[in-house]
């Protein structure tokens, strides 16, 4: 992507469909005057007045205690440098943002024109009864350090600089690991620290609190080693000053078993690499260009422990693994401070982590045969799924341990289940797909590139790296909207009606017709038909031109399944196909079915949808709870539509006996784990949370898909086609550029699949 390109991408991002990235949602009903009458004058005079007696119940009846600020004074600004609080504002939302997505914490962005340390503080400390937290970002050292302190002395809230601790936690737990890989130990191991600003110091002196030796530390900075002997050293320099008669990073990275890099790209060299001692350490933590590049590293060193800032190579250092889940752990228990105990907590609770056996879907998300604890593998993945539950807990506890906590939890199982249901997050799901794209990148033919918003899905799939596009239409149609929207790469253009398509036009043409022949179709037919794209596109995925299609943007439905019908075999056993739409919702991902093909579907039709959209769902990660959906509850009514659905339920019983599945019964009791256990406690579903929805005709489907969608604001990906032998999937007309590129990951994901079960009966 051109940085022109990027740059306005940016922008638009940012500005549309409404300026930035947060709001405010309210949490009560407001839609009568009753409501509107409790939630301000006169019944909210009660919980003030609840609050004058004991300021405790602010967090009774108000957001306080799940409400963080992020502030700012704008002075240190990614690597922006001082750029002022209004122009950091983005990052700051951008922070809120993953403070929700990844831990539910609601977030408040405070960007304060203040760099004088004494006013920015009394500025934090005069607005912190609104907040439950605070999350100090991106302000300049040495006034970060000072700021931070007094904060945390001063206030009742828990405090942390994320810059300086994110960081620190992440690569001490990740630092705990590979020591221990390495077969080394913590008190005996030399560490060179390049960089010498607020991570840095923190970074340290949580590495001391690990066991590393203060003599065996080397600092640098952008004019060399810190030395003890140089002059107008900070009083955090002179901390980690060394004696040492070592003057530059080269020397000082000879025969040292650990480098850390906080500071600038491409300033190690192989030969510094080669200097290090047996199975050194390198963690190139500057980002986006590290240190020194991952494979140029693995490429020198075989015995190397590679780690960096940046998702596309193993061992990422992401901050995102610690601020929202300390924090949560932190506002759980009420506690009054983030201290040293909890920062230890959450290094060790992620390094424990990731030597657990990682559970499938994580696999699944990284295209992972199986993550495994070692050199590859030294601390947990950002999608991990576990952390929610995992590190939130640790801290809580840590917490209470230290006599900081007001609230202590009693009940750990219930306050587990409770952090679980807080990760029910649809965009979660969007993120995991994209990832898994993007890790094994396919060949797809777009059949419609000639259309503005395809183009643009087709350019957002290539500039994403989710897959290799291949375009579809009329070229000097698909080259005139290319440049207005600013897509200068080049990648594949076709045009089946052209004469330079002739020669794979009639292979196309005879390969259709000699599966056709006896269906009606003549040869002239078959050679005339590939002139249109959805044939022709069809062909090439049956041919191995292209991996996966997507098509059906400018066309009703009906007309575009035709030709694939026709072209595309189904797969092994399937005897008839059907669609689903993946709907991502607040309480999770649901995937209903079917919704676009099947009008009437038989018992058998049923029993068989209800297989294929259960696998699909195992595609993701997630084990299927399938409910037979009905207007009826087990038997209750005797029509022939819930008939169907018994029958169907009784035959996957009978010859899929560990199939989660139970039916016939109404939505609401599917969706409603109480009222199921009350009315039904025999049913199979009970104890399981339903992600499964099977429908008992397309009708109820397809109306209750787009009502999930346009009501709720869930998203869709889909219709989805099940039961094709190769990756083809058919969108809805008019389909937004966003679920055309959902769809588009999909499709990847998909013919990955395909691909791993096709390799895996040849061998």
């Amino acid at each position: 992507m051109s940085d022109s390109r990027k740059r306005h991408e940016a922008l638009v991002y940012h500005a549309k469909p409404k300026p930035g990235k947060i709001e405010v949602i309210p949490t009560k009903k407001y839609a009568t005057q009753h409501d509107l009458a409790l939630a301000y004058s006169p019944g909210v005079a009660e919980p003030c007045l609840e609050i004058a007696k004991d300021k405790n119940n602010v967090y009774k009846y108000t957001s306080k205690g799940n409400l963080v600020a992020v502030i700012t004074n704008g002075t240190a600004v990614l690597g922006l440098g001082d750029i002022g609080p209004e122009a950091s504002k983005p990052v700051m939302e951008g922070k809120g943002l993953l403070f929700k997505i990844f831990a539910d914490i609601d977030v408040f962005d405070i960007e304060v024109d203040a760099t004088d340390v004494e006013q920015f503080i009394s500025t934090v400390k005069a607005i912190a009864p609104t907040f439950g937290g605070i999350n100090l970002e991106d302000i300049k050292a040495p006034e970060a350090f000072e700021i931070e302190r007094r904060l945390k002395e001063e206030l009742d809230i828990p405090v942390m600089h994320d810059d300086q601790h994110g960081t620190a936690i992440i690569s001490a737990a990740a630092l705990k690991n590979a020591v221990d890989i390495s077969n080394k130990k913590m008190s005996e191991i030399k560490i060179v620290v390049n960089g010498a600003g607020a991570a840095a110091i923190s970074c340290t002196r949580l590495y001391l609190k690990l066991g590393v030796k203060r003599e065996n530390v080397v600092m640098c900075d952008s004019k060399g080693v810190i030395r003890k002997d140089r002059d107008n050293l900070s009083s955090q320099k002179a901390e980690f000053a060394t004696s040492r008669d070592l003057e530059t990073l080269e020397e000082a990275m000879q025969n040292s078993d650990v480098f850390i890099g906080l500071s600038t790209g491409n300033i190690v060299t192989p030969k510094m690499l080669l200097s290090m001692g047996k199975n050194p350490i390198v963690f190139a933590m500057a980002n986006p260009v590290p240190e020194i590049e991952y494979d140029v590293a693995v490429a020198t060193r075989e015995d190397i422990i590679m780690a960096t800032g940046r998702s596309d190579h193993p061992n990422q250092v992401n901050n995102v693994l610690g601020f929202p889940f300390i924090f949560r752990g932190a506002l759980d228990v009420r506690a009054t401070k983030i201290n040293e105990e909890m920062k230890m907590a959450a290094v060790h609770a992620l390094a424990d982590l990731a030597k657990k056996s990682v559970p499938e879907q994580v696999n699944i998300v990284y295209d992972e045969v199986s993550l495994t604890y070692g050199k590859e593998y030294i601390i947990p993945k950002p999608f991990d799924p576990r952390l929610i539950y995992e590190i939130p807990p640790a801290i809580a506890k840590a917490a209470m341990d230290s006599g900081v906590a007001l609230e202590p939890i009693s009940d750990w199982n219930r306050y587990t289940e409770e952090l679980m249901e807080r990760s029910g997050s649809g965009s979660k799901e969007i993120r995991l797909l994209h990832n898994r794209a993007k890790s094994n990148p396919k060949r797809i033919v777009f059949a419609e590139a000639d259309h503005l918003d395809v183009l643009k899905a087709a350019q957002r799939v290539h500039e994403e790296k989710l897959g290799s596009v291949i375009l579809l239409g009329r070229k000097e149609v698909i080259l005139a909207l290319k440049e207005e929207i600013g897509f200068t790469d080049n990648v594949t253009i076709i045009d089946p009606k052209t004469d330079e398509e002739k020669e794979r036009r009639h292979h196309f043409g005879k390969v259709y017709w000699e599966n056709r022949q006896r269906k009606g179709r003549t040869y002239s037919e078959a050679k005339k038909l590939m002139r249109e794209r959805n044939y022709f596109a069809a062909m090439m995925v049956n041919e191995g031109h292209a991996d996966a299609l997507i098509t059906g943007y400018s066309r009703p439905y009906p007309t575009v399944v035709k030709p694939m019908l026709e072209l595309i075999e189904k797969d092994k056993d399937v005897t008839r196909i059907a669609a689903c739409n993946l709907m991502l919702t607040k309480q999770g991902p649901l995937f209903l079915a079917d919704t676009t093909i099947n009008e009437n579907p038989s018992a058998k039709d049923l029993a068989k949808i209800a297989q294929m959209t259960g696998n699909f769902a195992s595609m993701f990660g997630m084990k299927p709870n399938i409910a037979m959906l009905s207007f009826s509850n087990f038997g209750s009514s005797s029509s022939e539509t819930s008939k169907k659905i018994r029958e169907a339920v009784a035959y996957i019983h009978r010859y899929f006996p560990n199939t989660v599945i139970d039916g016939e019964i109404q939505a609401d009791f599917a969706l409603n784990p109480e009222m199921l256990a009350k009315e039904f406690p025999f049913s199979k579903l009970n104890g399981k949370k339903v992600n499964v929805l099977i429908f008992p005709n397309l009708e109820s489907a397809n109306i209750t898909y787009k009502l999930l969608k346009q009501v709720q604001g869930a998203e869709s990906i889909g219709p989805v086609i099940l039961g094709f032998n190769k990756p083809v999937h058919i969108l809805q007309l008019g389909a937004s550029v966003d679920e055309m590129v959902n769809m588009a990951a999909l499709a990847v994901v998909d013919a990955q699949q395909k691909e791993k079960r096709k390799k895996g009966k040849k061998q």
